[in-house]
């Protein structure tokens, strides 16, 4: 490559000798109008974008739906207790950002292709859950929706599980959709290596809008890790030794878990407490709180990123109005 890399003298030389500002300014000065096509595009006047409530791709989205623009004020010491927790996924080793939130296309027998056929789409015009990104309707119904997702609380593989204590077996979403009805918070058990593969960020978007408080896992991948808590889902890590398999785990147990006020950046000593389903002297066992810095801590105060940082120019506004 030395023998045939133009040295910074060379490069200068073209420079100053082909590049012209004045043709520089014809090419960018108009280049924000675009095309005739592209001005030709219907738009509504104002700063914020119009939503079509018909359109299938583009819906607003529901992240900061119910978030005060405040944070409320934390009563005694700030002691966080979920009680009732229960277990929507019990899974195993090597789950990955797909088996989470895929990019394939979407069948018409899914949850998603259903929500799709109701509204009126063809299926030739699905598309892929890459496509309808947009739409937190088909995006919630398409997490944990790969069809080799294998989850100990459902009979067969795929999008999946049981709603307890009902017995019932039906989609993940339905069963996301009565628990939060029921005001019952959810968590994710799994083995190691939770969310390894692409940094896919509905992989943390829908779990939290299925209404999962926590994930409880051997290990993460680290980027998973950390779209989990901006999220607002924290990610707790079983002891060395400990698993589900090893703590007698089946899922079908009552959760309590508690995160102190004082929480520090992976503290250890987490407790959660199990009431098992068939009455069986309660245990408890203690985890390790992976929020691993002071700010991903204050995520958590805030139930997110997004929340953390509306509360946070909200505040500079007032600051200097």
């Amino acid at each position: 490559m030395a023998d045939i890399w133009p040295t910074a003298e060379e490069i200068r030389d073209v420079e100053e000798n082909m590049i012209e500002a004045s043709r520089c300014r014809e090419l960018y000065t108009e280049a924000l109008k675009g095309d005739a096509q592209w001005q030709a595009l219907e738009t509504s006047p104002g700063a914020l974008f119009t939503y079509d409530p018909e359109s299938t791709y583009i819906q607003p989205p529901p992240f900061l739906e119910g978030a005060p623009l405040e944070l409320p004020e934390e009563e005694g010491d700030g002691t966080k207790t979920f009680e009732g927790v229960r277990c929507m996924l019990l899974l195993g080793d090597s789950v990955t950002t797909d088996h989470i939130s895929p990019v394939s296309r979407i069948a018409p027998s899914s949850h998603s292709g259903q929500y799709l056929i109701e509204s009126g789409v063809e299926h030739k015009s699905f598309g892929s859950y890459g496509t309808r990104r947009g739409n937190a309707g088909v995006m919630v119904r398409g997490t944990f929706a790969n069809a080799k997702l294998s989850n100990a609380l459902a009979s067969k593989t795929g999008p999946f599980t049981t709603h307890l204590p009902s017995g019932e077996e039906m989609f993940i979403a339905d069963a996301s959709e009565r628990y939060q009805d029921e005001g019952t918070p959810l968590m994710v058990i799994a083995g190691s290596e939770y969310g390894q593969g692409s940094a896919r960020d509905w992989a943390a978007k829908g779990t939290a809008l299925l209404g999962v408080k926590f994930v409880l896992a051997q290990s993460y991948e680290r980027i998973h890790r950390s779209n989990l808590v901006g999220m607002g889902v924290v990610p707790l890590q079983f002891n060395d030794g400990d698993s589900a398999g090893s703590l007698g785990l089946d899922g079908t147990e009552h959760f309590k878990v508690i995160v102190p006020g004082d929480a520090t950046p992976g503290q250890e000593g987490i407790v959660i407490q199990v009431d098992r389903a068939d009455g069986s002297e309660p245990f408890e066992f203690d985890v390790k709180l992976r929020l691993d810095t002071l700010v991903e801590i204050q995520f958590f105060k805030h139930g997110g990123v997004m929340p953390y940082v509306m509360r946070g120019l909200v505040a500079n506004a007032e600051a200097e109005a």
